[in-house]
């Protein structure tokens, strides 16, 4: 059958907002770094990581309103995987990566445990209320913690100048919010072209969640590390796709277990949280502080694994989008 010229539009078009909206939206986190004088890192881990997790938000939350929370856990623990294996694979087929421990030391720890937590909560089958309300108070306090040494990095600095980014504080909101709807655009357009062209072909619905729902709605992470790398800017890279990855675990699953509880079957759930851990294993840096080309390479290979193990999942219980 052939492919919808509209399904082709609508890819062509993600492409487009998608490298427009991502060349903006990082200009305004450099841009807001520099004018709160706080570190580029940590202005990834909570501002670009929260502006780019706000899909995988909307998703969790409208889902657990309507009494479905577990494709918002499923989305939030099936984008971790994607950003974790997939985008930071990409991004190590352009060099090494440089992942200063002390930077990122303990959002690393957090979110190497936090798949540990959700799997002990899970091993009923459920994640109450009271247990989302435990990762919610988790997020809490790292967010916490990190504001307070960003707001001491700032007062380390109160008697410098603001770096001169070419931008004014307003010109540098707007860019943001004007890059980040350029982005979330962009995912929706990539999930409506690639849903299309996937349905033409006859690919099961389930597939189509997990693999391109899951991209769509990861997009602005993937836009954000990959003109990050090629800027130079790895720091503001790395610490978006750590920071999502714990906005994904603990506040959208926290949010959705809160209003819902989510029927958490180990035998669903299990292969995602596995991937995610090993994921993260592969980005431990050697002592240098680096991450190779080869762990890139395998980190892809983990994500081909992931896509295998869900095929073969859909090819058994064919589960609905």
């Amino acid at each position: 059958m052939p492919i919808a010229a509209s399904d082709l539009a609508a890819l062509i078009g993600a492409v487009v907002l998608a490298a427009v909206g991502g060349e903006a939206f990082l200009k305004s986190i450099l841009g807001a770094a520099a004018h709160l004088r706080v570190p580029r890192a940590v202005a990834a881990t909570t501002l670009a990581a929260f502006a780019t997790s706000s899909p995988e938000l909307t998703v969790s939350t409208i889902a657990a309103v309507s009494g479905t929370p577990e494709i918002g856990l499923g989305d939030a623990l099936g984008s971790n995987v994607f950003n974790i294996a997939l985008i930071f694979g990409l991004a190590l087929l352009f060099g090494a990566i440089r992942f200063p421990r002390k930077e990122f030391h303990h959002d690393f720890a957090l979110a190497l445990a936090v798949p540990f937590l959700t799997l002990v909560f899970a091993l009923d089958g459920r994640i109450a209320r009271g247990e989302g309300a435990i990762l919610l108070l988790v997020f809490a306090i790292w967010l916490g913690f990190t504001l307070r040494a960003a707001l001491r990095h700032r007062a380390s600095k109160s008697g410098e100048p603001p770096a001169n980014t070419g931008l004014a504080p307003w010109l540098t909101l707007v860019l943001g919010v004007l890059g980040l709807g350029a982005l979330i655009i962009a995912g929706r357009l990539f999930v409506l072209g690639a849903t299309g062209i996937a349905a033409t072909f006859q690919v099961n619905s389930y597939v189509i969640g997990v693999l391109v729902v899951a991209i769509g709605t990861s997009l602005p992470e993937l836009v954000t590390m990959l003109l990050a790398r090629l800027r130079g800017h790895d720091d503001v890279g790395v610490g978006t796709l750590i920071g999502s990855n714990l906005f994904n675990g603990l506040a959208i699953v926290g949010i959705a277990a809160s209003i819902h509880p989510i029927a958490a079957p180990l035998n669903e759930i299990v292969v995602t949280l596995v991937c995610g851990v090993a994921g993260l294993l592969l980005l431990l840096p050697n002592r240098a502080g680096m991450i190779s080309l080869g762990r890139g390479i395998l980190l892809l290979g983990l994500y081909g694994g992931f896509v295998l193990a869900t095929l073969a999942a859909s090819n058994q219980r064919p589960l609905p989008l």
